[in-house]
């Protein structure tokens, strides 16, 4: 079962929702809007020769943060990741991030598979942003990116990722992506992405 926008009220009120900052403007009857956040990675296409997961080979990356007011230009085709500006989580409920339809329409995808946010994880969470149009999308830090969504748990869970999700020791005060690079573990001219997601 879903909650409502009162009961997405009230769950942040009594603290069993965390979503800083929270504004009940961004509440519609059953999601809360969130907004896109500062820090952009980018691939660097021309030092990257191939991706291979299965052999731990990741592209190497940079990292752009963009002021608010500023603007990210998402070009046909290319892949991205981008961060909330809200850090959230539950120990109570899942949630769950989705795009918004109006962004949709324009081709732009918010994320391409990894939408469940366990219980237990608080965080800004990473966007994977593609560009599915044959013409530029302009990405501006604050403007509404995403939605989530509260579901109930049929019991209260036997784990919680506090304690066994991969980065449990930055759950407590929320994950920021660092400045030097989110995922980068290795001080080296090839920095490794993992995401960052739930």
């Amino acid at each position: 079962m879903f909650l409502s926008d009162i009961d997405i009220h009230a769950a942040v009120k009594n603290g069993e929702i965390t979503l800083e900052p929270f504004d009940p403007k961004r509440l519609q009857p059953a999601t809360y809007d969130i907004r896109l956040g500062n820090t952009f990675i980018i691939n660097e296409s021309h030092s990257t020769k191939a991706i291979d997961p299965a052999k731990g080979i990741f592209p190497n990356t940079q990292t752009i943060e963009v002021k608010d007011g500023g603007e990210f230009v998402l070009h046909p085709g290319v892949s991205i990741l981008g961060y909330s500006k809200e850090r959230f989580g539950s120990d109570h409920y899942l949630i769950e991030v989705n795009g918004k339809s109006s962004l949709a329409r324009i081709g732009l995808i918010v994320h391409n598979s990894a939408s469940i946010v366990n219980p237990g994880h608080n965080l800004h969470i990473a966007f994977e942003l593609c560009n599915l149009n044959n013409v530029p999308i302009v990405l501006r830090p604050g403007m509404e990116i995403a939605q989530l969504s509260f579901s109930t748990l049929s019991s209260h869970t036997k784990r919680n990722y506090k304690q066994t999700g991969r980065y449990n020791a930055n759950n407590l005060v929320g994950y920021v992506p660092p400045k030097t690079g989110p995922l980068a573990r290795k001080k080296s001219s090839t920095k490794r992405v993992n995401k960052t997601k739930k």
